[in-house]
């Protein structure tokens, strides 16, 4: 089934998401410390994907433009909306704890689907019929999925809905995606997003070590507007 390696990374990110809220409590300090090696970690994720553009201009101005497009829209606003709304049908909000959900489905959803993985993974799963790179980003959003469950509570399992909606919507289309697509233009958007997503990766590390507060969802329409200049620079 062309969905299989969605779904499967789906609900292993709930799976593992819950047995992370299993030892959820641990003392605050030994919290601290994990979350900010998580933090240091993504940001090194970042730089490595970042650096992989053969065109730093490209990458700058794509994000730029889809900064100011996200903004407009006001994507990480209606999130954060999204995340608040679910956090209150599921419990009365603590003192100190409103707004946590909503952070952790937005920032955790943002790591699971900017890399080049959920994009090369799901058009695999289409065309081919092919599920095991999906099956190993499976595997490594789980295990990732216990530490940040365990640090920043239920949204993590949250992050499992757009995952699926995301790599499942690639998957269905990637008939036709390989159909119009050459494939030295889809290598040059694979390499180029790797990048720009590299970015946003580096920019939530930040955020969750608490030096930040970039509003990383506001930079997701970079994404298409890239696959639009690539599409323009191939026809001329």
């Amino acid at each position: 089934m062309v969905l299989t390696g969605t779904l499967v990374n789906g609900l292993a990110i709930i799976v593992a998401g819950f047995i992370g809220l299993m030892v959820q409590n641990i003392p605050e300090k030994m919290k601290t410390t994990v979350l900010q090696a998580i933090g240091l970690a993504i940001i090194l994720l970042g730089l490595q994907m970042g650096l992989q553009t053969e065109d730093f201009l490209l990458v700058i101005g794509c994000l730029a433009v889809g900064a100011v497009l996200g903004e407009w829209i006001g994507i990480d606003s209606y999130l954060n909306k999204l995340g608040k709304w679910i956090e209150s049908k599921l419990k009365p909000a603590k003192s100190g704890e409103s707004g946590k959900v909503a952070q952790a489905f937005v920032t955790t959803s943002l790591i699971y689907v900017v890399g080049a993985m959920a994009v090369l993974g799901s058009i695999d799963s289409g065309l081919r019929a092919d599920h095991s790179l999906l099956y190993t980003k499976a595997m490594l959003d789980g295990l990732s999925a216990i530490i940040f469950a365990s640090t920043m509570g239920f949204g993590v399992l949250l992050s499992a809905i757009p995952v699926m909606l995301y790599q499942g919507t690639i998957a269905l289309l990637a008939t036709y995606i390989a159909a119009f697509v050459p494939d030295v233009l889809l290598e040059q958007f694979i390499l180029e997003m790797t990048a720009v997503g590299g970015v946003m990766v580096v920019a939530i590390g930040l955020n969750i070590l608490g030096l930040t507060t970039i509003r990383v969802a506001n930079l997701l329409p970079a994404l298409p507007v890239l696959a639009l200049v690539i599409l323009m620079l191939s026809l001329f």
